[in-house]
């Protein structure tokens, strides 16, 4: 039982540190979370505490508390037997009662004389080696021939539960003030955590109601999402905090909050319009769903239909545009791939390949057209122009042909049989030249 001192202090402290439980018992070391919370709603009730416990109504009468007793002295002294037959009262407290009315029937230890009641001054002094002692507790406990614990319950009893059990200052105990500053910090840390968590929750709601596929930028909501989101977050956040963080009135809240909770007129005409939109397998336009809705009597304007559609993400299906391309065929057959990757070559003039190459120059495009010897990779023959005609390549293999010296040897001339090499004029040449064109 604490004194009124004891319960006036703790239910002060409490106030002072802004009702935190934790904080009161933890600098206290006293009482429990219900108990302060009880003294502080009294204290609030009443303006004060009371001064002595009033004393309730006793739980049993007199008659109960002698059928108990008659009950277990009559059937042989048997507190769980007494306890199930009468279903009343609890062990504790039957106990109690017997050893008030039977006091010799208490147990004794047999051969060990008591603890003779220790005096007034033997405590106070016993508590004062306590308080100004250097070492530790125990060794004064040693000292006096003591129980340690007894040392702690007459320092509760003469000085109260609040002094400290010393006076020396503990060197690595930190001060009022070096409290007061971690408790600010760890507010702090606090109010972080929460807003960052608020943060959080933010982005994630705003995701799944806005649903934008580049990511939510908070600040670039409109007042309308702004306020879904409020509404989807208002059970685990205040509306104030949430406002702020959102950076939206109050008034442009409760603007935008009427419609939303106004039912959809159109709901029924939705679903209509979903049907007919599935039904014809989803190739209609807002004109002939329109018209569907005509025949079924029911009359919207061209502005409505294509605003439910785009809402409901109705979108007919329409074909691709086939992009243009001027290519119709091939110009000649295609010669055969005799060569078909193998470029190696036992002798000089036995394969020759060629193709165009392409050169960004400040002057504008250059087209380089050589002829290459697969025996060694000498250039037989080039060409240099700026456009990629038939002169370019023509000239080219005029020059390659006019290496050839030995009538045996007649070249493989292979290309990309694209059309450059497959015009009249390449053709022409390669026949008379006697070459073969792969």
């Amino acid at each position: 039982m604490y004194s009124y001192e004891d319960r006036v202090r703790a239910v002060e402290l409490y106030l002072k540190l802004g009702k935190r439980v934790k904080a009161t018992i933890r600098q206290l070391g006293y009482p429990t979370k219900n108990s302060l919370k009880a003294w502080c709603e009294e204290f609030e009730k009443s303006g004060d505490l009371q001064k002595e416990y009033v004393r309730v109504k006793p739980k049993y009468s007199e008659e109960q508390k002698n059928l108990a007793l008659e009950h277990y002295v009559n059937h042989g002294r048997s507190f769980s037997f007494t306890l199930r037959a009468l279903g009343y009262p609890c062990r504790q407290i039957l106990t109690a009662w017997v050893r008030e009315r039977y006091p010799e029937t208490r147990k004794r230890v047999v051969g060990k004389a008591g603890r003779p009641a220790v005096s007034l001054a033997t405590r106070q002094l016993a508590v004062y080696e306590l308080c100004t002692r250097e070492g530790s507790a125990q060794a004064v406990a040693q000292k006096l021939d003591v129980d340690r614990v007894s040392l702690y319950n007459w320092k509760n009893q003469l000085l109260g539960r609040g002094a400290p059990a010393s006076m020396k200052r503990d060197k690595g105990s930190p001060s009022e003030t070096d409290r007061d500053e971690l408790e600010r910090q760890v507010e702090e840390l606090r109010r972080d955590i929460r807003n960052l968590k608020l943060e959080h929750d933010l982005l994630k709601k705003a995701n799944e109601l806005v649903k934008k596929d580049l990511g939510v930028d908070l600040p670039l909501l409109s007042n309308r999402e702004k306020t879904k989101l409020v509404d989807a977050l208002r059970e685990e956040y205040g509306l104030t905090e949430l406002l702020e963080r959102l950076d939206l009135a109050r008034s442009s809240y409760f603007y935008h909050r009427s419609p939303i909770r106004v039912a959809d007129k159109y709901a029924d005409v939705r679903r209509t319009v979903a049907e007919i939109f599935e039904d014809n397998h989803r190739s209609y336009g807002y004109r002939r769903v329109q018209a569907a809705l005509i025949r079924q009597r029911v009359f919207l304007s061209e502005k409505v239909v294509r605003r439910l559609m785009k809402q409901g993400g109705l979108h007919a299906a329409r074909p691709k545009r086939r992009r243009y391309r001027s290519y119709i065929g091939e110009i000649s057959p295609a010669p055969d791939n005799i060569i078909n990757r193998d470029f190696h070559a036992n002798a000089p003039n036995e394969k020759w390949v060629t193709d165009i190459s392409e050169f960004q120059i400040p002057a504008g495009k250059v087209y380089l057209s050589p002829m290459i010897d697969c025996f060694d990779g000498m250039v037989v023959s080039w060409s240099i122009g700026t456009s990629p005609d038939a002169e370019l390549v023509n000239s080219m293999l005029d020059a390659a042909i006019e290496t050839v010296t030995e009538d045996d040897e007649t070249p493989i001339v292979h290309s990309d049989r694209g059309g450059h090499y497959r015009w009249p004029g390449w053709l022409s040449r390669v026949a008379k030249a006697k070459r073969t064109y792969p």
